[in-house]
């Protein structure tokens, strides 16, 4: 059966329903940021996941709750999964597409109530109005805007919002990356950065610990009996950030060093930590590789180096397909009568997860903000409609594969 034909909504003629619905965003703003939800207070998270849940449940979702099990000692609030079909399905060129948004923040409980919500002349203040209740809102804002209009030409929107973004997602990683397998596009609802941009990509990141060995002995009596652990540690070190400047876009820190336990002892093992940060997988391999070469090669004889790998970020890299949904976005923002960039930052998030199970992801789609993690962090309100129009726009673009 061939599904329905309906144009799909102008971008022009969104902007005055993303205009209209203004008052409405900051008084859901501020009710929000009014919500403690760091990272490790489940129940403040999961206030925004109720208020989150009824809002799909109220433009037609299917909404599913997860609780994910606590990581490190520490219960994280639920994952919010949404899906909605729509009317076009795959096989006639529907697409699906993935928003995915956070529900915590950096600050400790009792913050919202010291530093509340406040909106000078177009700058709203508070905590997390930002990163992310700023842009969580805005992604819920472009599918009232869609439901609104009939704008039901895809095959499915996917609304993910997880709890503990902000501590690396340790908990809700494995949920994100299934909500986001069969999806043909993602998008992200960080806000933009400060002048405007979206996020074209993200640096991953991989996290080593290098375990070097020597053996003990007495400083004094017997120092040549010893293999001075701390010493290869120290050497390493340096070979190691030496290692920056050899490939475009990535960078090694060796930022933790622990050795030995007493001064009168030949140090038999120190511990580094380095972290690998890359635009792309090849470039964390040739890292990782060169970790391993050198740890290979102790300057201490007697001593040897171990390399472990304790986690993955993979990068969210510029591709070519994530390439033409941003030419999309600018085109969108073009008829709006806005200018649009594109940045690559070193910071990581969902959006990372995403991208590296394969799927074309934008990221950086809410208001325009800044000062994230700080008393300052401040949101442009005057962005709001432009951005929840253009997000709309693009949700709808996205979701109709038949133009190509």
């Amino acid at each position: 059966m061939t599904a329905p034909s309906r144009e799909q909504p102008r971008t022009t003629t969104l902007l005055p329903y993303a205009e209209a619905r203004l008052e409405r965003y900051l008084a859901d703003l501020a009710h929000l940021v009014a919500i403690d939800s760091g990272s490790y207070s489940p129940a403040g998270v999961n206030r925004m996941a109720d208020w989150t849940r009824d809002r799909l449940l109220g433009l037609g979702f299917d909404v599913e709750r997860i609780t994910p099990a606590p990581t490190h000692g520490h219960p994280v609030g639920d994952v919010v999964i949404a899906r909605k079909r729509g009317e076009l399905p795959v096989a006639e060129g529907g697409r699906r597409v993935l928003l995915v948004a956070h529900l915590d923040t950096v600050f400790e409980d009792g913050t919202a109530a010291t530093r509340p919500f406040a909106l000078d002349d177009r700058m709203a203040r508070g905590p997390g109005v930002s990163d992310d209740k700023g842009g969580l809102l805005a992604g819920l804002s472009a599918l009232e805007i869609l439901d609104r209009t009939g704008a039901r030409q895809y095959a499915e929107l996917v609304f993910l919002a997880t709890p503990d973004e902000e501590i690396g997602s340790p908990a809700s990683r494995p949920v994100t990356e299934a909500a986001a397998c069969g999806a043909h596009f993602a998008l992200a609802l960080e806000c933009a950065r400060e002048n405007g941009d979206v996020v074209i990509a993200r640096k991953g990141v991989a996290d080593f610990r290098v375990t070097v060995t020597g053996r003990a002995a007495h400083a004094g009596i017997e120092p040549e009996r010893g293999a001075n652990a701390a010493l290869a540690a120290a050497h390493l070190v340096v070979a190691l950030q030496a290692l920056n400047g050899h490939w475009d876009d990535v960078t090694v820190n060796v930022g933790v060093v622990r050795a030995g336990t007493r001064a009168n002892i030949v140090c038999p093992e120190a511990e580094l930590r380095v972290e690998v940060r890359s635009a792309t997988a090849a470039g964390i391999t040739a890292a990782r590789s060169a970790i391993q070469a050198a740890a290979a090669r102790p300057a201490v004889p007697g001593t040897t180096a171990r390399v472990e790998q304790l986690d993955l970020c993979p990068p969210m890299e510029d591709t070519p397909a994530s390439r033409r949904m941003f030419d999309r976005a600018r085109r969108i923002a073009a008829d709006l009568g806005v200018p649009l960039g594109g940045a690559a930052t070193g910071g990581v998030g969902d959006a990372n997860f995403i991208a590296g199970i394969g799927v074309p992801t934008l990221d950086g789609l809410g208001p325009v903000g800044g000062a994230d993690h700080t008393p300052e962090e401040w949101l442009d309100t005057s962005t709001v409609p432009v951005r929840v129009a253009l997000l709309a726009s693009l949700v709808a673009e996205l979701g109709d594969g038949r133009a190509g």
